[in-house]
């Protein structure tokens, strides 16, 4: 089965009674995780940006917590484990200075952890893949926010 166009399933929808779109809704949140968490950000946390990313970052820094500094092997994997999840919340965004926000954050968390990043290419890149994003993002800002979020760059040493 080929999956519709954007343009298609909005057509249709626009087309549905809200009783029927609330049945599809609540269909789609059943199937898969992302699913669910896309709609609690739409419904109960799309409003207060701010708080959102003050969760998420607590949960990243949970996340951390297990990080396993005696082998780098172990510490890459739980790393790439942290970005992947920053990276799914950032999605259910969409905006710009939380991407910023939650990245900085990352960045900020993988220097206090005190792996030496330098002794693993892998490391090294996805720090690099990391302040790339920023960087990217903070193009697209105002000049004012640009230069606070590169301030803030500056003082982590990346």
């Amino acid at each position: 089965m080929k999956a519709a166009s954007l343009k298609e399933i909005k057509t249709t929808m626009e087309g549905l009674h809200a009783d029927e779109l609330l049945s599809i809704i609540l269909r789609l949140g059943k199937f898969k995780k992302e699913n669910k968490e896309l709609l609690t950000y739409l419904l109960f946390e799309a409003g207060d940006e701010e708080n959102y990313i003050r969760e998420v970052t607590k949960e990243l820094d949970f996340q951390m917590l297990s990080l396993n500094k005696s082998n780098l092997f172990l510490a890459k994997k739980t790393i790439r484990k942290v970005v992947r999840t920053a990276s799914k919340f950032i999605r259910y965004s969409g905006k710009e200075q939380t991407q910023i926000e939650i990245l900085l954050h990352v960045c900020n968390q993988l220097k206090l952890t005190g792996i030496n990043l330098s002794k693993s290419t892998a490391l090294a890149n996805i720090q690099k893949s990391l302040v790339k994003k920023i960087t990217a993002s903070i193009e697209t800002l105002h000049e004012d926010l640009q230069y606070d979020y590169l301030k803030q760059i500056k003082a982590l040493g990346l």
